[in-house]
C-alpha cells in the first residue's frame, strides 16, 4: 500500500532541477482532482496529438491510449505520471520556440511511457524500507531548499539525512532515476530520427533548462539528484543528437504558424490584455497578433472591436474551425448567445468528431432559451459524450436543457451525474434517489441512478 502510493506519487519529469519533493507535490495535487489547473482547449490539444501521434507510433504505443493534460503554470516542465497519462505545462508550450523544441520534450516523456519507468521505479522501490523512502523525500527537500536559497548549510543538513543508516538505498534510487532519465533521452533520440524529425530542437531546450537552472545547483551534491546534472547531460546528448540525418531540418511553415498561433492564444486567455498588446502591438498585423488581440479584446468585454479583428483572421484563413470557434465563444460570453450560433456550427461542421467544440455549441443553444435549440443541444451532448465521456459540462448542459424542455426527472438524473463527476456524492445521492421515484423500475434511467445510489452509500 505504502509502495503502491508513493510510486504514484513520483512523477518522471523533464525538468532538470526537478527532484523528488517536488514530484510529490505535483502529483498530489492531481490526485485531489480539481485542485489541479488543467485546461481544455480544442485548438492546443489538437496540435499536441499531430505532435505525439508519430512518436507513440514509433514507441509501439497506442496513440488513442495516452491521454495528453496541459496544466496552467509557467514553469518549463512535462512529466509522467499514473500509467499512460503525459502532462505539459502552459510555460513549456509558450516557451518553446519552434515546433520541434516542444516535440523534442516529447519525444523525451514518451521515453519514460514507452519504458515503462514508473512501473520499474515501483520495483526499486521495493527494495528500499518505509523509513529510508520517508528520509529520502526529507533529505531531497531540504537540499532543494538550501540550494535554490543559496543556504550551503540547510543544504547540507539535508544532505545530511540522506547520509543516514538509510543513505546507500536512498543514493541507489536516485542512482535509478537518473539512469531512466538518460535512458528516455537516448529514446528520445531514436524517435525523432524514426519520424524524420530535428534533434536539434530537444538539444537546445535541455539547453535552455540548463542555463536557468545552473545557479539553484551550484551547492548541489549531484549524486543527490534524480535527473543528470545539466552539462553533463547537455554533453551527453550533443554528440548523438549531431549524428542525425535531420539535425538540421527545419519546422514546416505550417506547423510554425499553428504553434504560434497555439502561444498566441495562451497569452491572449492567460496574460493580461496590456501585457498581450505590449507583446503583440497593433502594428503587428500577423495571424498570431490579431489572434491574440482579439482574445484579450473580448476577455475585457470589448466584443464590438474583438469580433471584427476576428472575422479578419477568418477571411484570411476559412477552413481554420478555431477562428470560428473563437468568433462564437466571444459572441457567447459577451451575452448574445444568438449570434453565437452561426460561427459555431461552422466551427462544428468543420471538426465534427470534436467534443469540445461541440459542448460550447450546445451552450450557445441552451443560453438562447429557445426549446427548439434546447433539443439540438442535446443531440450534440450525446454525441460529444463519446469522446468525453467524464466531462462534467455534458451532464451540466444537459441537466439545462432537459429543464427547458420540461423534462425534470431527465434534469434531475443529469445533475446527480454531474455531482458524481464533481465528487459531490451527498449531492448526487440525494438526486438519484429522487429519480428512482420517478421511472419504472429497470429502465436505463432507473438504473443509472441506481448505480449511483449504489455507489455512493458503498463509500
Amino acid at each position: 500500500m505504502i509502495r503502491n502510493l508513493i510510486a504514484l506519487c513520483l512523477a518522471i519529469s523533464v525538468a532538470l532541477t526537478t527532484l523528488v519533493a517536488p514530484s510529490v507535490a505535483a502529483t498530489r495535487k492531481k490526485q485531489q482532482g480539481p485542485s489541479l489547473p488543467l485546461i481544455r482547449d480544442a485548438e492546443i490539444e489538437g496540435l499536441l496529438r499531430l505532435y505525439t501521434k508519430p512518436l507513440f507510433t514509433a514507441a509501439g504505443l497506442k496513440p488513442s491510449a495516452i491521454r495528453v493534460y496541459i496544466i496552467r503554470n509557467d514553469k518549463i516542465n512535462a512529466f509522467v505520471a499514473n500509467g499512460q497519462r503525459l502532462f505539459v505545462h502552459t510555460g513549456l508550450l509558450s516557451r518553446s520556440r519552434t515546433p520541434n523544441e516542444l516535440i523534442g520534450v516529447l519525444a523525451h516523456e514518451t521515453g519514460h511511457i514507452a519504458g515503462g519507468h514508473l512501473a520499474r521505479m515501483g520495483i526499486e522501490l521495493d527494495k528500499a524500507s518505509t523509513q529510508s523512502i520517508i528520509g529520502m523525500l526529507i533529505g531531497v527537500a531540504a537540499v532543494v531548499g538550501g540550494a535554490a536559497s543559496g543556504q550551503k548549510g540547510a543544504s547540507q543538513a539535508g544532505q545530511g539525512v540522506m547520509m543516514g543508516s538509510q543513505g546507500f538505498a536512498q543514493r541507489g534510487f536516485l542512482s535509478y532515476q537518473r539512469s531512466m532519465e538518460a535512458s528516455a533521452d537516448q529514446a528520445a533520440l531514436k524517435y525523432l530520427n524514426a519520424t524524420g524529425q530535428s534533434t536539434k530542437g530537444m538539444l537546445s531546450m535541455f539547453q535552455t533548462l540548463a542555463n536557468e537552472s545552473l545557479a539553484s545547483l551550484e551547492n548541489a551534491d549531484p549524486y543527490l539528484l534524480s535527473h543528470p546534472m545539466p552539462l553533463d547531460r547537455i554533453r551527453n546528448l550533443e554528440l548523438a543528437a549531431q549524428k542525425s540525418p535531420y539535425f538540421s531540418k527545419p519546422d514546416k511553415p505550417e506547423i510554425m504558424l499553428r504553434h504560434e498561433l497555439m502561444q498566441a492564444k495562451l497569452s491572449g486567455f492567460l496574460d493580461s490584455p496590456q501585457l498581450v498588446f505590449q507583446r503583440y502591438p497593433s502594428k503587428d498585423n500577423s495571424l498570431p497578433a490579431r489572434y491574440a488581440r482579439s482574445i484579450a479584446m473580448f476577455r475585457k468585454g470589448d466584443t464590438k472591436n474583438a469580433v471584427p479583428l476576428i472575422d479578419s483572421l477568418i477571411q484570411d484563413l476559412p477552413q481554420d474551425p478555431y477562428f470560428w470557434e473563437l468568433k462564437g465563444q466571444a459572441y457567447l460570453e459577451g451575452g448574445q448567445p444568438s449570434k453565437a450560433l452561426a460561427p459555431l456550427k461552422q466551427a462544428s461542421k468543420l471538426l465534427p468528431n470534436n467534443g469540445l467544440i461541440q459542448i460550447l455549441y450546445a451552450q450557445a443553444l441552451i443560453a438562447t432559451e429557445n426549446k427548439a435549440n434546447a433539443k439540438e443541444a442535446l443531440r450534440l451532448l450525446t454525441i460529444a459524450r463519446k469522446s468525453e465521456p467524464d466531462s462534467v459540462d455534458v451532464h451540466k448542459f444537459s441537466a439545462m436543457a432537459y429543464a427547458q424542455l420540461g423534462d425534470i426527472p431527465r434534469a434531475e438524473l443529469a445533475t446527480a451525474q454531474a455531482a458524481m463527476a464533481l465528487g459531490d456524492t451527498a449531492l448526487a445521492a440525494e438526486k438519484a434517489k429522487i429519480v428512482m421515484t420517478q421511472f419504472k423500475h429497470g429502465t436505463p434511467e432507473w438504473f443509472k441512478a441506481n448505480d449511483i445510489v449504489n455507489f455512493t452509500t458503498k463509500r
